[in-house]
């Protein structure tokens, strides 16, 4: 993981401490969605729908949810402004195999568990072409790094954190949505699941775009 680009002086660096709590806010949704469904696969009350489709083969869809929770929360604080280098490669050692396990078990669900109601192809390619792409962002990542490329590090890890909290871009998409034209069905659902990914993408490359920028105004402004 890597440290996304935060102004620098006073306002900045308030903005950079409030970059996780914001992040964090955006995954409360799937947070306390993946806290209800181990509670139902444990033997709670099943609270959200279609729960029974996860019951005989309980293992990825937990695998899924607890790396999740791990990856969002903990990739929160890579960002914001600068950590320690010790601390930033811990917790990029343990962030790399959690987001990984993200993305397989999500293909893995999106391949072998039965679908629910309503859900078809559009929403089946989706699933699989951007967990794909969050896992090839980890490890193209990973090889930038081990080959002391940083900045494209920076760039890879920022867009698979960006894949990873795509839920709670998804819930808050679906909650306007629901809120002003009812609960969507088949394409239209299919279509604003896909913009979830796609708008923290658009984000992702806005960030990495505008850190790329400022570094090469630094650098005229030292050579000139």
């Amino acid at each position: 993981m890597t440290q996304a680009f935060v102004p620098t002086g006073p306002a900045g660096r308030r903005a950079s401490r409030l970059v996780p709590v914001a992040l964090i806010a955006l995954s409360v949704v799937p947070l306390v969605a993946g806290a209800l469904r181990l509670s139902a696969l444990s033997g709670g009350p099943d609270v959200l729908p279609d729960g029974a489709r996860f019951a005989a083969v309980p293992v990825p869809v937990v695998a899924h949810i607890l790396a999740a929770t791990g990856y969002t929360v903990l990739g929160a604080f890579q960002f914001g402004g600068r950590r320690p280098p010790a601390r930033h490669r811990l917790m990029g050692r343990m962030l790399l195999p959690l987001g990984l396990v993200v993305a397989l078990s999500g293909i893995w669900m999106t391949l072998f568990y039965p679908r629910q109601d309503g859900d078809g192809d559009l929403l089946a390619a989706f699933r699989l072409g951007f967990g794909s792409l969050m896992a090839l962002a980890l490890v193209l990542g990973l090889a930038a790094v081990l080959r002391r490329r940083y900045a494209r590090h920076r760039a890879w890890m920022i867009r698979a954190y960006a894949l990873g909290l795509g839920a709670g871009s998804q819930a808050l998409i679906l909650g306007i949505w629901t809120g002003a034209a009812g609960d969507p069905t088949g394409t239209t659902r299919a279509l604003l699941l896909g913009a979830g990914w796609a708008v923290n993408l658009a984000v992702a490359e806005w960030l990495i775009r505008r850190r790329t920028g400022h570094r090469g105004q630094r650098l005229t402004r030292s050579v000139s």
